[in-house]
C-alpha cells in the first residue's frame, strides 16, 4: 500500500510523518483491497485539518476529515473516522457474499 503525505501552508517534520504511517499502515487490516492513501495535511484559520483519501479496488474512495486545534488529535480523529468507514464497507461486503441458499428454508416439508 502507498501513503503519500501533503502539506499545505505546513512544514511536514519526520514525527508528524512517522505518526500518520503508524496510524495508516494498519488500514488494510481493516479492507484488504486498499491500494493508496492520500494524507493532506492543511493549515487553515489557525487551526489544523487532516483529510485521508483512501482508493481501493472498483474506484472505491474512502474519504475521512477532521480539524482540531492539535495536529495529532485531528490525525488521530481522522484515522479512527477512516477505519469505522472501512470496517462497514468490509461488513457490507461480508454480508452481501454470504446471503446464498444457506438462508433459505424448505417450504414444502410442512
Amino acid at each position: 500500500m502507498q501513503i503519500n503525505i501533503t502539506g499545505k501552508h505546513v512544514d511536514i517534520t519526520e514525527a508528524i510523518k512517522k505518526h500518520i504511517d503508524d496510524k495508516l499502515s494498519k488500514m488494510p487490516h481493516y479492507y484488504d483491497s486498499i491500494s493508496q492513501i492520500d494524507a493532506i495535511v492543511e493549515y487553515a484559520h489557525g487551526e489544523p485539518s487532516v483529510e485521508f483519501i483512501a482508493r481501493g479496488e472498483h474506484n472505491k474512495t474512502f474519504v475521512a476529515k477532521e480539524t482540531n486545534s492539535d495536529l495529532y488529535t485531528a490525525i488521530d480523529m481522522a484515522s479512527h473516522k477512516l477505519e469505522r468507514q472501512l470496517i462497514k464497507a468490509k461488513t457490507k461486503e461480508r454480508d452481501n457474499k454470504s446471503g446464498g441458499l444457506a438462508g433459505l428454508t424448505d417450504s414444502s416439508a410442512q
